[in-house]
């Protein structure tokens, strides 16, 4: 990042999500103005108001964030707010996620993209901890959120990030705790002793794990982003790829995971438990896990050609001056392997100047809001025999001037047992002491899951 603000780096588009960037550790990356990285820290909700602020070093007026707000300002999607802001002393880095906006202030040139993944790493603590990471939320556990911050951050740069290591240091809050938390205004929950990740190479990891049932569960799951335009051709299509674990296994595992078609996945990022260079040689995912849940890997596929569209949509959406319009919509299975679509619901926007949308429905509810102009559909399952329909009449405003242009249709579901992409598990084998010893024969479960992510059809 140069003094003008520019980035040294080629692209920050991904930050509106988390990044995705390959770490083996967050403090090995850091040999550069190690004790000058992150000053302060601010959360400020969709409302513009900072609820929560943390300073490590000396106390930054929480005035430094006009230059956030003037920035957010001038774009109309939240997350679209530039995501490193130059102010005439500082630097204002941002991420958005679950309608809160967390805002880092640097105070020197620093690598960009580590601070957005310490804000990424911040907001998946708190949502581990508290399992939804929403203003409410970090405000009942106040002392808990302070707690983490000050173990995750020392001095400016980052220390403990593991969840196994932070759980061994700060108990997660209990019914209890958070009565005595709140009345005391005191920390009850911090370990006296260090975590023993930490005096490990294996610091992801805490030692001495013991479960009476081994079990091990893999969660593939792919999100469809894609843009259908109204003669029902692709636009853009692409899947971004997760692959989510829980791992209950006892002592110190060592796992290999392979696929059938791992030439799939040319884009990449992984756990720092992941050993890159045998990926790199080899394709096969060679690690020893963190104890519980956690995200190993992380894929993206962007060719629209390799990209399936499992749904399709045939409208018939219309405006006409003086007597409102028609609005007929059919959802229908595409490309699905034979599987079912479920969880499908499909949002509409209309425009200002439509009054109300009298519609009838052969599966499924759905409603209109007069105020928002939204009407959602919430069909369920689509069965095959015969194919959900919504269909009626829309009513304009006396005297408004027609819609220029139809809505654009957002499309949710969930499909089952199916990885669109067609990324298939090949085998996962595990090893290890305990295993060597016959100790436990632990079992193993992997689910494939596919979703609509930003799924929009033009009319």
């Amino acid at each position: 990042m140069s003094k003008n603000g520019k980035l040294s780096v080629n692209s920050l588009e991904s930050t509106r999500h988390p990044p995705n960037t390959y770490f083996r550790s967050l403090v090995d990356v850091v040999n550069i103005t190690i004790s000058k990285m992150i000053h302060s820290l601010f959360i400020i909700n969709n409302t513009g108001d900072v609820f929560m602020e943390k300073h490590w070093k000396s106390v930054v007026n929480k005035s430094i964030c006009d230059y956030f707000f003037e920035a957010q300002g001038k774009v109309t999607n939240p997350e679209d707010v530039p995501p490193v802001i130059a102010t005439p002393h500082h630097y204002l880095i941002n991420i958005y996620r679950n309608s809160l906006y967390f805002v880092a202030v640097v105070t020197t040139e620093v690598p960009p993209l580590f601070v957005v993944e310490f804000l990424h790493r911040i907001f998946d603590m708190f949502e581990d901890y508290f399992t939804e990471c929403s203003e409410t939320n970090l405000k009942d556990h106040f002392v808990i959120v302070y707690e983490l911050l000050d173990e995750m951050l020392d001095n400016g740069f980052p220390l403990a990030v593991e969840s196994n290591v932070l759980k061994e240091l700060i108990k997660p809050p209990n019914f209890l705790r958070s009565i005595t938390d709140t009345v005391t205004g005191k920390s009850t929950g911090v370990g006296a002793t260090l975590p023993t990740g930490q005096l490990s190479n294996i610091p992801w990891r805490r030692t001495g794990v013991k479960y009476t049932n081994n079990e091990a569960y893999f969660d593939v799951i792919e999100e469809i982003d894609a843009i259908i335009d109204k003669s029902g051709s692709t636009v853009i299509a692409e899947i971004q790829g997760y692959i989510d674990c829980l791992i209950k296994l006892s002592g110190m595992p060592d796992l290999t995971l392979s696929f059938v078609n791992p030439r799939l996945l040319d884009d990449v990022s992984f756990h720092p438990c992941v050993r890159f260079k045998r990926w790199e040689t080899e394709k096969i995912l060679s690690f020893v896990p963190p104890d519980g849940h956690f995200r190993m890997m992380s894929y993206h596929i962007g060719a629209n050609n390799m990209v399936a569209i499992p749904v399709y949509l045939r409208h018939n959406i219309s405006f006409r001056e003086g007597s409102g319009g028609r609005f007929d919509v059919t959802i229908g299975p595409k490309q699905t392997m034979g599987k079912t679509v479920e969880n499908v619901v499909l949002e509409v926007p209309f425009p200002k100047s439509v009054l109300n949308v009298t519609l009838t429905a052969n599966q499924g509810k759905n409603s209109f809001d007069p105020v928002s102009k939204l009407m959602t559909w919430d069909v369920g399952k689509i069965d095959t025999a015969k194919l959900p329909n919504i269909k009626g009449t829309i009513t304009l405003q006396t005297g408004v001037p027609v819609p220029e242009s139809n809505p654009t249709i957002t499309v949710m579901f969930t499909i089952n047992t199916l990885a669109v992409s067609g990324l298939k598990v090949n085998r996962l084998d595990m090893y290890g002491e305990e295993m060597k010893q016959r100790k436990y024969k632990p079992f193993k479960g992997v689910k494939y899951i596919t979703r609509a992510g930003k799924f929009q059809v033009r009319t």
